[in-house]
């Protein structure tokens, strides 16, 4: 056999040579982040149903179902052809299979009459690979790895490598007539050698995907050939999710190509009220196409940008402010910390936090909700702020698939797999008003506790993984560190509130349950990058369903006196009183570039100038103001005032 021509063969069942349809080709590994899988099916005979059919996809690893696709109203089309895929295959999927779905293997595609019901999927291990129903399957991998476990179960003999020209992005798994099996360049849509009937495909175009409210949008279908016989017509829709019909107005969603022309052009135009729906995305779909026509691309989301999105009055973490956002602190509720010390501060502390006669456990799927309103871009009610890349996403794109490219999802800032809390609670959302009663040992209600999840860029959350931060992990390259002492005081928080956890110094082994550090970075960000009115919002909200607040935030200097250098001393909450000096000092210019004034103060006080790393660069004493002569490189910097007992920290601009 040529060497370019896959190297073995698929041997079938006796019943497979006579099946009416038959697994056709396979691209499970495709370039980037996997935005090009498909799986095409072949009937014997053209506009073949598939009612009763369902696909199938088995991982190796537990020889069980990881995935199941019902074929229910799905016909092959003139040339017995039907593939199913992400998006933005061209030509368009019959069916969607979400981005980056189908495992590259050692794994099984099968084909099976049956329904998805009869294959469990969604909680792992799924239903276990068996031979009933079988109609077809395909055993395929990217590597020398093979599916044996799979193969015994299913009959399969030889497995098809999509690499076997090392050109595994690039190629699939195609059928040959004769039941074996090549790889080479994919084909979706069409017959594997190039035969049958050539059909006209309808692309849709527009100048661009993302909109604003009041704009028009013009949407452009265009043929391959020329129209012949009589005039394409054919209908396309527009709602999806909460992109409803009052969304747009005075719109002809019927598509009409005269005889011997190859385009024609509709135009939406997006209606623009006066409220905040949020963000939304209009779907483009063809539907009814005449016989002889198929879609080159469908599906097309198109981006709909609320223009009437809220701005708060406070910033975020990168442009802070501070004393805008008041705490929303019960009255008494940390009065019986007072003149408490040490092991006795930090166990009363406990004792308030994780109260089982107030505090509430939730669940994982309440909190995509809760980090929907807790970490809102206060520059836009319409997206969130995440917190290591320092920018703003659209609510829109939480993560819904296995792909985390270009979306955002749930960041654990006390990992899971180190907390001893993986899987503790349920993924679905309940709501507010459901709950079940914790304690400090429920270590399992770590799972899902708001005060240290944050939103987060899918990729950089894979990026952080578990690893601890200072000693690890500082975040992506060029971060300003305006998440720091966030994550300082979600851990604090942590390791007071659940028994078991505990911070330490240094890069502890991951292997140690319970364990985080570096505790000494930590103490250090919790001062040089100190809670700010994002801060102080998101823990006001995250009250009201956890009842319980993060006292970090409220009382920064309270790790001072529990994990840092005052343990021992007695606690008063005067001694953490921020918003006086807040209100009092003044820092400017910001930006600076030759010298720096504090003023605001009466009597003896000192500062400090931190890069942003932390790294000490200026310490002056002075009484009432100064002028500070400045000899600092350009970028950003700390400026820590302290005056008595009280002490701020406000960021400023160096040119």
């Amino acid at each position: 056999m040529p060497s370019h021509l896959f190297f073995a063969f698929f041997l079938f069942f006796s019943f497979f040579s006579s099946a009416q349809v038959v697994i056709n080709e396979i691209d499970a590994d495709t370039p980037g982040s996997d935005l090009l899988e498909f799986v095409e099916l072949k009937s014997v005979s053209p506009n073949f149903s598939l009612d009763g059919y369902v696909l199938v996809f088995f991982n190796e690893t537990n020889t069980s179902c990881y995935y199941a696709y019902d074929l229910d109203g799905f016909i092959t089309d003139i040339n017995g052809i039907i593939h199913f895929g992400n998006s933005q295959v061209t030509p368009a999927p019959a069916g969607i299979i979400s981005n980056n779905r189908i495992q590259n293997g050692p794994d099984v595609v099968a084909l099976y009459l049956g329904n998805a019901s009869d294959f469990q999927y969604v909680v792992q291990p799924g239903t276990l690979a068996t031979a009933t129903n079988l109609i077809d399957a395909v055993a395929h991998n990217n590597t020398a790895s093979v599916p044996t476990n799979l193969m015994s179960i299913l009959g399969i003999t030889i497995c098809s490598n999509e690499n076997a020209n090392s050109q595994g992005t690039a190629h699939s798994i195609q059928r040959k007539n004769d039941g074996t099996y090549e790889v080479k360049i994919p084909t979706p849509g069409v017959n594997n050698d190039g035969s049958g009937v050539v059909l006209n495909y309808i692309s849709v175009s527009l100048p661009q995907t993302n909109y604003i409210e009041g704009e028009n949008i013009p949407i452009t279908f265009t043929t391959s050939q020329p129209v012949s016989g009589s005039d394409l017509i054919f209908n396309f829709t527009l709602v999806n999710g909460n992109f409803m019909v009052n969304d747009y107005s005075g719109t002809n969603l019927t598509v009409s190509i005269p005889v011997g022309s190859t385009t024609t052009q509709n135009t939406v135009f997006l209606f623009d009220d006066t409220t905040d729906e949020g963000d939304e995305e209009m779907l483009i779909n063809v539907q009814n196409l005449p016989f002889g026509y198929v879609s080159n691309n469908n599906n097309i989301i198109v981006r709909i940008y609320d223009n009437d999105f809220v701005v708060q009055s406070y910033g975020s973490p990168l442009s802070p402010t501070y004393g805008v956002v008041a705490p929303t602190i019960p009255a008494g509720y940390y009065d019986s910390l007072e003149g408490l010390s040490g092991n006795a501060l930090k166990q009363e502390l406990q004792n308030i936090i994780a109260n089982p006669a107030v505090v509430r456990a939730h669940s994982y799927g309440d909190i995509e909700y809760i980090l929907k309103e807790a970490d809102k871009n206060p520059s836009n009610s319409n997206q969130v702020w995440q917190m290591y890349v320092e920018s703003p996403r659209a609510i829109l794109d939480y993560q819904v698939g296995s792909s985390n490219i270009g979306v955002w999802n749930r960041e654990h800032i006390f990992p899971q797999s180190r907390g001893g809390f993986s899987g503790g609670t349920s993924s679905t959302a309940d709501g507010i008003g459901v709950w079940l009663p914790t304690n400090a040992d429920d270590i399992l209600a770590g799972h899902a506790d708001a005060h240290h999840l944050r939103a987060e860029d899918g990729a950089e959350n894979s990026t952080r993984s578990n690893r601890d931060y200072g000693s690890d992990y500082n975040g992506p390259a060029g971060n300003q560190g305006s998440w720091n002492g966030d994550v300082a005081r979600s851990l604090f928080y942590m390791a007071v509130r659940y028994n078991g956890l505990t911070l330490v110094n240094g890069n502890p082994s991951d292997a140690i349950v319970g364990q985080m550090g570096d505790l000494a970075t930590l103490l250090t960000w919790n001062n040089t990058d100190p809670r700010d009115d994002f801060e102080m919002n998101r823990n006001n909200y995250i009250y009201t369903w956890q009842m319980n607040r993060n006292p970090f935030i409220d009382y920064p200097l309270l790790a001072d006196y529990i994990f840092g250098a005052n343990f021992g001393q007695p606690w008063s909450s005067t001694l953490s009183t921020q918003n006086p000096i807040e209100n009092r000092v003044v820092v400017y210019p910001n930006p600076a570039t030759e010298y720096l004034i504090v003023s605001g103060l009466e009597g003896i006080s000192k500062v400090e100038i931190y890069t942003i790393t932390g790294q000490l660069v200026l310490i002056q004493d002075f009484e009432n103001n100064v002028q500070i002569n400045l000899d600092l490189n350009a970028g950003m910097y700390l400026v820590k005032v302290t005056n008595g007992n009280q002490s701020t920290t406000k960021k400023i601009i160096v040119r």
